[in-house]
Formats: structure tokens, C-alpha cells, sequence
């Protein structure tokens, strides 16, 4: 299956390293495709635990504490670093 991905916020230029859409087998969760993302960054950078995450526009949790939950074909998964400043 293809999901969409977007990465916006603090690390939206390490999205550079990473492909428009992800392709995972045919049964993957939530925590297959942030695998899948983590494996694909430069060996220091990963996804911090408060990145938040929505799956098809529904907020599911954040990189920390989120709804593992099955994916499906087409889907877009976004992923929000925290900003900070002001």
C-alpha cells in the first residue's frame, strides 16, 4: 500500500530526505510507517516524542503516545514538530 506524508514545523527540512508517499505491506499500522520514516532520516535526526501526528486529517496522538492504528491505502499521514519562539 502507498500513504501520503507530509512533515511540517521545527524538522519540516529533514522532509527533504524523505519520499512524498511511503509504501508499507498490505497490514501496516501506525508504528510500521514511523518505523519506516525514523529508518529513512540521517542517523542523528529522528522524530521527536512530542511530533504530533494525524492519520487522514484525525489527530491519533503524538511520536511519544499514539493510537497504533491500521493504515490504508491512500491515506496521508502528517506529521507537526513542535515550534517553538515567538
Amino acid at each position: 500500500m502507498k500513504i501520503g506524508l507530509v512533515l511540517t514545523g521545527r524538522s519540516y527540512h529533514q522532509a527533504a530526505a524523505l519520499p512524498p508517499e511511503l509504501e508499507l505491506p498490505a497490514e501496516a499500522k501506525l508504528s510500521d510507517a514511523l518505523n519506516a520514516i525514523n529508518q529513512q532520516l540521517p542517523e542523528e535526526a529522528a522524530l521527536p516524542a512530542t511530533c504530533l501526528i494525524a492519520v487522514s486529517g484525525r489527530h491519533v496522538g503524538n511520536v511519544g503516545n499514539y493510537e497504533d492504528l491500521p493504515l490504508a491505502d491512500g491515506q496521508e499521514l502528517t506529521l507537526v514538530a513542535p515550534v517553538a519562539g515567538g
